[in-house]
């Protein structure tokens, strides 16, 4: 069986909504070029982002974590920010859900079609140290702790092997 491509996220910067279109499979090893985005667009001033997961295979917990914490900065925004998660297959909702990020984000389970990403460059990854790739997965845990405390059983043993090759350096 092939192995699923890691994502390429496409992005329209400029439009409002920010447009985000997510190719392959999102995970700890592409996060932290998403999350760099979404760092960069919120310091811009864009509060309002719309993610296409239409051609997403899958996503894993450290990505599902960069979403949590993109959506809890953005609550603390006045006005507050947005994110939509838009045409979310079932297999990927399901992990929305049961990490409860539907209680912190909106999902669009309609049809809603993100045509223009006509402006859409795909992101690009700068290389990362082992250490800084563990605390941007350590951060993405924690940011799933912080928007639901069963989370915290889920991912205890992660939490621990992360805080120690920290610390190891």
């Amino acid at each position: 069986m092939p192995e699923t491509p890691l994502a390429v996220y496409l992005v329209d910067a400029q439009s409002d909504p920010v447009a985000i279109r997510i190719e392959g499979r999102a995970s700890f090893q592409n996060s932290a070029c998403v999350h760099e985005f979404f760092k960069n667009m919120i310091a811009e001033g864009k509060t309002r982002f719309v993610m296409d997961f239409s051609a997403c295979s899958s996503m894993d917990s450290t990505f599902l974590g960069v979403l949590a914490g993109t959506a809890l900065q953005l609550r603390k925004l006045t006005p507050q920010g947005s994110l939509v998660l838009a045409r979310v297959e079932a297999r990927n909702l399901e992990l929305v859900r049961n990490l409860g990020l539907h209680r912190l984000l909106t999902i669009d389970t309609g049809e809603a079609v993100i045509e223009s990403v006509a402006g859409a460059k795909p992101l690009t990854c700068k290389a990362r140290t082992e250490v800084e790739s563990a605390r941007l997965v350590l951060q993405a845990h924690e940011n799933l702790i912080q928007v639901d405390e069963t989370n915290r059983k889920k991912f205890e043993d992660v939490l621990s092997f992360l805080k120690k090759r920290i610390e190891e350096g």
